[in-house]
C-alpha cells in the first residue's frame, strides 16, 4: 500500500515548523483529560428569599447564600438562585408564619426548571414544596425559630432595669408594644422547619447549637451535618495593626431590628446597660435597622459615641480598621451561628460574648476572647482589658487568627463532598425514603 504524502502551502509549512519549534521548549507533556473520566458537573438549586433590611444590605442569611453561591462557582459547580416573587395571600398578622410558608409553594410554578437540578437546597423550610420530587433536598438551618423562642423571653419577664429600657422605647413611640401581641407566626414557622428538617435527605447546621436543636426536633443525627458559615474574602484583605489607631473602644456589630420581639432577641437593653457602664470609653456601633426613630434615639443616648447605620457591608471592615484591639460586646440571646462574632474578630476585635452560635466553639476564655453570663460580668471583664493594654492585644491578635479559618473556600470544599456524597447515596438502591 502506498502511502499518499500530504502537501502543504506556504503557510501551512510556517505553522508546522513553528509548532515543532515550541514543542521543543515545553516542560512536560500536556495531558488530556479524557471526558468519561472526568466529574461531572454539579447542578445545585438555591431556594432562599433575597431579603433586605436596607438598599445593598442584606440579611445574614441572604449574604451567606450569596457568598456560597460564589465560592461554588470557583469550584465549578453550578447553582442557581429562585426566589419567589408572589405573595399567595394578604394575611391577618396571626397568620403571618403561614403566609410566609405560602410564599414559597409560588415556586412550584418554576417547578420544570429546578428539578432539573442535582440538588435543591434552600434556608431552613424554604423547599418545603419540593420534598415530595425525587430530588435530594438539603435544608440549610443558619438558625431556628424553635431556638428563637426558646430564647427570647417576654419583655415583662425581663429584670427591671432591662424593661425601663423597652419602657423608655415605648414611651417615645420607638416601638408600638411593650410586647408582641402574639408569638403565633414565629411558633407555626418552628413547626413547619421540624417537618421541613424530618423529610429532607440531609439537614446542615451551622453551629453545635443549631444540631442540638434539629436533634430535639427528632431529626436522625446521622442526616445532620454541622458545617460553620463562612465569611467573605474582603474582611481578610484589611490593612494589619500591629499599633493602636485609636484609644479602644466599646463596640456593637450586627443587626437590631425594628420589632420589640427583634431587639429582645439581639439583646438591646443588654447593650443600652453596657454602654451606659462605661460613660467615659468611647463607643461605636456598626448596626442595621430600618427603625430610623430607634436609629435617632440610639445616636445621641450615649456620651462619646460614633454610629454607623445600614452601611454596605464592604466598608465595614475600613471602619473597624482603626479600632484593632478594641472590645466587640455580643449582647444577642440567641445566635444560630454569628457572623458578627467572626467578623469582629477578624479586625482584631476582641469579644465578650454570651454563650450563642459558634461562640461557645471558637472563643478560649481568656485567650481570644470571653464567654459571660451577665452584663455585671460583662462590665468587669471589660474593665479588666481596658486597664491591661498588653493583654487586650495579645487576645486581639488570637482572635484575628481565629478568625482565619471561616475563609469562602473552606464552606465550598466541604459543600461539594456533601453534595457529591448525598447524590451518590441517593441514587443508590434503597437509599431513599
Amino acid at each position: 500500500m502506498i502511502r499518499k504524502e500530504k502537501k502543504y502551502g506556504l503557510e501551512g509549512r510556517a505553522y508546522i515548523a513553528t509548532r515543532s519549534m515550541l514543542r521543543m521548549f515545553r516542560s512536560k507533556p500536556v495531558e488530556r483529560q479524557s471526558k468519561r473520566s472526568a466529574q461531572k458537573r454539579l447542578r445545585i438549586a438555591f431556594i432562599h428569599n433575597e431579603k433586605k433590611v436596607h438598599t445593598g444590605t442584606h440579611t445574614g442569611a441572604a449574604q451567606v447564600n450569596r457568598l456560597m453561591t460564589a465560592a461554588l462557582a470557583k469550584r465549578e459547580v453550578q447553582v442557581r438562585n429562585f426566589y419567589p416573587r408572589t405573595q399567595l395571600i394578604d394575611a391577618p398578622v396571626h397568620l403571618k408564619g403561614v403566609a410566609n410558608v405560602l410564599f414559597f409553594y409560588s415556586l412550584l410554578e418554576h417547578k420544570e426548571a429546578i428539578l432539573r437540578h442535582d440538588i435543591i437546597q434552600g434556608t431552613t423550610y424554604t423547599p418545603l414544596p419540593f420534598l415530595t420530587f425525587n430530588v435530594p433536598v438539603i435544608c440549610h438551618f443558619g438558625s431556628t425559630a424553635r431556638g428563637y423562642l426558646a430564647s427570647t423571653p417576654r419583655t415583662s419577664s425581663l429584670s427591671q432595669q432591662e424593661r425601663e429600657v423597652f419602657k423608655e422605647l415605648q414611651r417615645l413611640d420607638i416601638i408600638p408594644e411593650f410586647d408582641l401581641k402574639t408569638r403565633r407566626p414565629i411558633e407555626d414557622i418552628a413547626d413547619i422547619e421540624g417537618l421541613a428538617a424530618m423529610r429532607a435527605a440531609a439537614c446542615i447546621a451551622t453551629s453545635n447549637k443549631v444540631r442540638d436543636e434539629l436533634v430535639s426536633m427528632d431529626v436522625p443525627t446521622n442526616r445532620i451535618h454541622v458545617m460553620h458559615n463562612a465569611i467573605e474574602d474582603y474582611w481578610f484583605d484589611s490593612p494589619s495593626r500591629d499599633t493602636l489607631r485609636e484609644p479602644p473602644h466599646l463596640v456593637f456589630l450586627g443587626r437590631l431590628g425594628n420589632d420589640v420581639f427583634t431587639l429582645e432577641l439581639k439583646g438591646l437593653s443588654r447593650l443600652v446597660q453596657f454602654y451606659r457602664a462605661f460613660p467615659d470609653v468611647p463607643k461605636t456601633t456598626v448596626c442595621m435597622t430600618t427603625n430610623s426613630r430607634l436609629k435617632n434615639w440610639l445616636r445621641v443616648s450615649f456620651p462619646k459615641h460614633y454610629m454607623y447605620v445600614n452601611l454596605r457591608k464592604d466598608l465595614i471592615p475600613g471602619a473597624l480598621a482603626p479600632l484593632y484591639g478594641s472590645i466587640l460586646f455580643l449582647s444577642s440571646r440567641y445566635e444560630g451561628f454569628s457572623l458578627s462574632l467572626v467578623e469582629g474578630m477578624s479586625q482584631g476585635l476582641v469579644p465578650i460574648a454570651f454563650p450563642v452560635g459558634v461562640a461557645p466553639e471558637i472563643i478560649r476564655d481568656g485567650e481570644n476572647g470571653f464567654l459571660i453570663s451577665s452584663v455585671e460580668q460583662a462590665m468587669v471583664r471589660a474593665q479588666e482589658l481596658l486597664n491591661n493594654e498588653d493583654k487586650r492585644l495579645a487576645m486581639a491578635a488570637s482572635a484575628k487568627k481565629t478568625a482565619g479559618q471561616f475563609r469562602s473556600e473552606r464552606i465550598a470544599r466541604d459543600l461539594e463532598i456533601l453534595y457529591r456524597r448525598i447524590k451518590e447515596d441517593w441514587h443508590t438502591p434503597c437509599s431513599k425514603k
